[in-house]
């Protein structure tokens, strides 16, 4: 029982970074290096603002809106003059982002890593099925749930979600019909933003808040976005799902395999449907 939680806890963890990287690349075509950065940035802040206030609380819903912020600068003052030209130069923008996230967060806060309690409410295990399974893990669960029907509500069910959908499809036109591309375009980098920093939020009370943090989680990510198809939503739900129980697993029955186990699905996904196993697009040909 407590590998399923573990990785019931670990594909919506996932899901949360994910959801923001695909979410940008989907409607800008920006596929942004500096997501990494951004999940490790929110785990500084929660630590700050913990730090300030005592309350985790505060941390979880302060955060991700001071990183969302941060993105929305970084959206309106560096990618938005090189949207019309070649990938490259986003890319290597959103590179150079993470060298300038990292290098402040070092002069701000040093090179010893932090930690955000567990919050009281969680810090008690529960019995389940006669395991004793962490309840932040369980808040966990239910967050990354509740966070992903509000972002497909958001999405596929409002007036802003339409706008947002339009303006990906068919900017141009969208455009000529009275929409405010450029706005939407920095609405949607600062909310892929914001859930990064929400992903590192969360993560802060499991894991040792640390330059490079981000690092290793991206990489992950990076599979999942893959897996489920780059600008799928709901593809990054299942690819998620898929590739946090598979790690879950690894870790419990053959730790030694777990990074074997990741990579061999992203290979399989790019030489039979490189465009995501859950996209609706054919296989390759």
């Amino acid at each position: 029982m407590s590998t399923i939680v573990i990785g019931l806890s670990l594909s919506f963890l996932l899901f949360l970074l994910a959801a923001g990287l695909t979410l940008i690349f989907g409607m800008l075509g920006v596929i942004n290096f500096a997501h990494g950065a951004l999940y490790m940035l929110g785990a500084y802040v929660c630590y700050q603002i913990v730090h300030w206030t005592g309350s985790f609380w505060i941390g979880l819903a302060l955060a991700p809106l001071v990183v969302a912020a941060l993105g929305a600068a970084m959206e309106v003052i560096t990618l938005r003059p090189v949207y019309n030209r070649d990938h490259i130069y986003q890319l290597l923008l959103t590179f150079g982002f993470i060298l300038v996230i990292e290098e402040s967060v070092r002069l701000i806060w040093g090179l010893d890593y932090k930690q955000v309690p567990t919050p009281a409410l969680f810090s008690q295990p529960i019995a389940l099925f006669g395991s004793q399974i962490p309840s932040y893990r369980l808040f966990i669960i239910g967050f990354g749930a509740l966070v992903s029907v509000l972002l497909f509500l958001l999405l596929d069910r409002s007036k802003l979600g339409m706008v947002i959908r339009a303006a990906s499809s068919d900017s141009e036109m969208a455009q000529t019909l009275g929409v405010d591309v450029a706005r939407v375009r920095t609405a949607v980098f600062a909310l892929g933003s914001g859930l990064a920093a929400l992903g590192g939020v969360v993560a802060a009370p499991l894991v040792p808040i640390e330059l490079g943090m981000g690092f290793s989680v991206i990489i992950d990510c990076f599979v999942v976005v893959i897996i489920g198809g780059l600008g799928n939503i709901k593809g990054a739900i299942f690819a998620a799902l898929l590739l946090g129980m598979a790690r879950a697993a690894g870790f419990t029955y053959a730790p030694e395999w777990v990074e074997l186990i990741t990579f061999v699905l992203l290979i399989v996904t790019l030489l039979t449907r490189p465009s995501g196993l859950f996209s609706r697009k054919g296989r390759a040909a």
